[in-house]
C-alpha cells in the first residue's frame, strides 16, 4: 500500500484530518467514503477534489465509496449556503444517479475482481423505509441539539448571514448524513468519510453517532476548498458550472478552461487534478518558469484532466480547434469540426442568419448589404482588394466572386474574418 496521507499531502489536498487516520490507513487496507448529493444530472469540476480523493485511495490500495445522495438530497445541506434548495422528485434523482455513475466510472475502477474495486452506494436505499419515529428514536437520542447547534454550518445560517434562516428540514440533515457514516461502518466496515472542509461538521457528528452507538474506530479527513489566485469561485465562468458532460459544456470549453487558468493556479491545479507524479510536476513546473509564455503548464494540465474526463481523442480535437482559433489552419480542418465544437471555438462571435437562397450571392451584397459586416460595398471591396477578407480561413481575393454550397461547414455556417481577429458567422436556413 502506497502511503495514502503523503500522497495527498504533497498534493496540497489535506485540510483537516482526525488523529490516528493515517496510522489506520498504513495499518490496513481500509474503506472510506465521500458523499454526493444528485442535484443534477451530471458532475461539475467542482466535485472533482472529491472524486480525485477518491481516485487516490483506490490507486493507494484502498476500497473506495461513492455515496450517492438520494435521500439526503431530497433535504439539501445548509453548509455554506444562503438559501434552501429546491427539493427533487424521485424519478428525477434517480436519472441523475444514473448519469453520475457513467461519469465516475471515468475515475473509479467499479468493475474489476480485485478487493478494493470501487463501490456506489445510495442512501435512499436504506432511509426510505426508516420511520421517522424510529429514527429519532434510534439516532435522534444520541446527538443532543446544543451539539448540534455548535456547528459552523448551523450557525452562520442562524446568525443572520443568511436571509432565511434554517428549516427543521436543513437542520436534520447532518443527523441523516452521521446516519450513513453509521450504517456504511455498521455494514461495510467503512471506517473513514471524506469530503470538503465544509463537511467537516456533519463528517465528526457521523464518527460521533459511531462511537457512542457502536464504539467502533471511524475518521474524517477533508480538502481545502478551491480557489483561484485572484479570490474568483473556482469553476465557475460566465455561463456559470463547467460540467463533465459534454452536452452541457463541451470537450473543448473544458479544455479551454484548463488552458486559460493562471500560472499561479495551473502549479496548484497539477497536483490536484491529475496522477502525475511528484517528480514530473516538479520538472514541468520548473520549465514553466523559464519559460512561461509558452504555457506548457496550462497545455499538460488541460491534456491529462481532457484526456480523464472525455478520452484521448476528445482532447485531440480540442487541440486541433484551439490550433483553427489561435494559429493558422485551413478550411480543411474547419469542416472536420462537429457543429458544436465549431459553435464552442467561435463562442460569442456575431451571427447573421440569412435564407438558403442568399447563396450565390455576390460576396459585396452579402456582407454590406444583407448583412453590415461591412458598411459599405466600396469598404468591403478595399477589403478584398488588401487581401484582408478571409472566408472558412482562406483568404478570399475575388470582389466578384460568389459563396457556393461547397463553402458550408456541416451544412449550413460559413465563417467570415475581417482583418485579423474579427470573425462573423453566416448561418443559412
Amino acid at each position: 500500500m502506497k502511503n495514502f496521507v503523503e500522497e495527498l499531502t504533497w498534493r496540497g489536498m489535506i485540510h483537516t484530518m482526525m488523529p490516528g487516520t493515517e496510522e489506520q490507513l498504513m495499518k490496513e487496507p481500509t474503506a472510506a467514503y465521500v458523499g454526493i448529493d444528485p442535484t443534477a444530472d451530471s458532475l461539475h469540476i467542482g466535485h472533482l477534489v472529491s472524486i480525485m480523493m477518491l481516485k487516490h485511495f483506490q490507486n493507494c490500495g484502498h476500497k473506495p465509496y461513492a455515496l450517492i445522495g438520494g435521500a439526503t438530497g431530497m433535504i439539501g445541506d445548509p453548509s455554506m449556503k444562503n438559501a434552501e434548495r429546491n427539493l427533487l422528485s424521485l424519478e428525477t434523482l434517480r436519472h441523475n444517479q444514473e448519469c453520475i455513475k457513467k461519469q465516475l466510472s471515468r475515475f473509479l475502477d467499479f468493475d474489476s475482481d480485485k478487493e478494493n474495486a470501487a463501490v456506489l452506494v445510495n442512501n435512499y436505499d436504506w432511509m426510505k423505509d426508516y420511520g421517522f419515529l424510529d429514527f429519532i428514536r434510534d439516532i435522534g437520542k444520541h446527538i443532543t441539539v446544543n451539539y448540534m447547534m455548535a456547528k459552523d454550518s448551523v450557525q452562520k445560517r442562524l446568525s443572520g448571514e443568511a436571509r432565511e434562516g434554517l428549516s427543521f428540514t436543513e437542520f436534520s440533515y447532518q443527523l441523516l448524513q452521521g446516519y450513513d457514516f453509521l450504517y456504511l461502518n455498521k455494514h461495510n466496515n467503512c471506517k473513514l468519510q471524506m469530503g470538503g472542509s465544509d463537511q467537516w461538521g456533519n463528517i465528526t457528528t457521523g464518527t460521533e453517532l459511531i462511537r457512542r452507538i457502536t464504539g467502533n474506530e471511524a475518521y474524517a479527513l477533508t480538502c481545502p476548498l478551491i480557489t483561484k489566485a485572484d479570490g474568483g469561485k473556482f469553476g465557475k465562468t460566465e455561463k456559470g458550472n463547467v460540467w463533465l458532460d459534454a452536452n452541457y459544456t463541451s470537450p473543448y470549453t473544458f479544455y479551454q478552461f484548463w488552458m486559460n487558468v493562471s500560472d499561479e493556479d495551473a502549479q496548484k491545479y497539477i497536483k490536484i487534478f491529475t496522477m502525475l507524479d511528484k517528480q514530473t510536476i516538479d520538472a514541468a513546473v520548473e520549465a514553466h518558469l523559464a519559460e512561461p509564455h509558452k504555457r506548457e503548464l496550462q497545455k499538460l494540465l488541460a491534456k491529462e484532466i481532457t484526456i480523464m474526463v472525455h478520452g484521448q481523442e476528445e482532447w485531440e480535437k480540442a487541440v486541433e480547434a484551439s490550433g483553427i482559433l489561435f494559429g493558422n489552419s485551413t478550411q480543411e480542418a474547419l469542416k472536420k469540426l462537429d457543429e458544436k465544437t465549431f459553435l464552442a471555438v467561435f463562442d460569442g462571435v456575431p451571427q447573421y442568419e440569412l435564407p438558403a437562397d442568399k447563396l450565390g450571392t455576390n460576396i459585396l451584397d452579402l456582407l454590406a448589404v444583407d448583412t453590415n459586416i461591412f458598411p459599405s460595398k466600396g469598404e468591403c471591396r478595399k477589403m478584398v482588394a488588401a487581401n484582408g477578407l478571409s472566408i472558412n480561413k482562406e483568404k478570399f481575393t475575388d470582389a466578384n466572386g460568389v459563396l457556393g454550397e461547397d463553402k458550408l461547414i456541416n451544412g449550413k455556417y460559413i465563417l467570415v474574418q475581417k482583418g485579423k481577429k474579427n470573425y462573423f458567422i453566416l448561418k443559412f436556413n
